[in-house]
This record gives C-alpha cells, structure tokens and sequence, in this order.
C-alpha cells in the first residue's frame, strides 16, 4: 500500500501549491494498528494529522483512578488532528486513542503539518475545523453523562449497535461500559432491569433485543 496514493483524501489536498503537494506526499506513511493496539496514548508523542483509510478509533480520556470514558469513534475517511495538539497550540487536550478493530490509517507528521498550518490559511482554518468538531462530539458525550438519565442512555446505544436483522447486540457488559462511560457494574444492573421488564434478553456475548419498541419508548425518541 503507497501512502502517496491516499494523499489526495486529505480534505485540505485540492488548496495547496505544488510545491506543498510534494512537501505532503514526502512526509506521509501509512500505519497498520491491530484491534485492541494503542495508536496515542495521552502522554504520548504527538502524532500528526490522521486519516482513517479503513477501521475504526475510539477517541477516549483516562482518569487518575484508570477509569476510561469513550468521547468518539473515528472511521473510514474520517479525519482527526487532536493528535497534533502540538501544532495547534491553543488545544490543550490529552486523549487517547484505540484501534478498536485492525485499522489503517494514513499519518501525515506532526512537523509537515505544522509547516503547512504556519503558511496555509486553508489548512489553519481546516484544521481547527476539524478540531472543533471533535470537541462538540465530545461535548455532546458529557452532556449526554450529566443529564441524560442512564436507562435512556442505555437503550439508545442498544437501540443503535443491535444488528438490524436480528436485533442482537454482540459485546460484552464490560465492553458496553467502556463504549457509554460506566462501569460494568451499573451496565450489568441495568441490564437485568430490562430483562424484568421482558425488554432484552442476554446470552453468553450476546444481548437479544425481545421489544424494541419498548425500548425506543425508553429514550423517549419514538
């Protein structure tokens, strides 16, 4: 796989000169991550730009007491830049990044992004974009924690990651946790609520969705 094949997908590509074209396509690699492997670590070197050729990133924050709160997912063709936090110096933000199936993406270093911020308005003004982006996400995931009632917040991603055909999710409880911020705990009592309420049904990996709709009342989105 040539990274220099992928170098036009950067959203910014189309608004250099040649000679930043070329700049790009020398300061590019392509990185194979296995699932499970950690791609940034929060006290890790900084990166650089990111693109997601195929596979999937959870983008999370860590606490002192190790407990660890899903913000985004990146995926194909998606774009990340809060790797780079040290070119964009007004982001101050420590997160970690996880591949969470095999995934290869696209690096373009943090050096050669930082040249091209510091004389590219295009891709300045792209990648705080980007950025901004990012945070809203993550935004959203702490407003949904502070004031979204957790059965509601645990239907929703029920509701959402089940399989469309079977209605059957296949993740573990401590897996679940980890995806909606919680602990396994709190995901295996709630859990056992819904199956009172005859709305699931769980199986060893697996939790069968036996009313959806009752569910969907749940969240109070139908």
């Amino acid at each position: 796989m040539n990274p220099k094949d992928y170098v036009s997908k950067i959203v910014f590509y189309d608004k250099l000169s040649d000679e930043e074209k070329t700049h790009v396509s020398e300061n590019v690699t392509i990185r194979n991550y296995s699932k499970g492997e950690v791609i940034h670590s929060c006290t890790g070197a900084c990166i650089g730009l990111i693109y997601v050729i195929t596979g999937s990133i959870r983008v999370s924050i860590i606490s002192e007491e190790g407990r660890e709160l899903t913000l985004y997912r990146l995926k194909d063709k998606d774009t990340c830049v809060i790797s780079a936090a040290c070119v964009l110096h007004e982001i101050r933000f420590e997160s970690a990044m996880t591949a969470t199936e095999d995934t290869t993406v696209l690096v373009l270093n943090s050096k050669a992004l930082g040249k091209l911020v510091d004389q590219n308005i295009e891709v300045r003004c792209y990648s705080y974009e980007i950025a901004t982006k990012r945070f809203s996400s993550a935004l959203f995931v702490l407003q949904e924690i502070i004031l979204t009632s957790f059965d509601r917040r645990l239907a929703r991603f029920l509701l959402e990651n089940a399989e469309k055909d079977g209605n059957e999710l296949h993740m573990t409880q401590e897996m679940i946790a980890t995806e909606i911020s919680s602990a396994r705990e709190v995901v295996a009592r709630m859990l056992r609520q819904f199956v009172l309420d005859d709305l699931v049904e769980l199986k060893r990996g697996t939790i069968v969705l036996k009313d959806p709709e009752g569910l969907r009342k749940i969240t109070g989105e139908n």
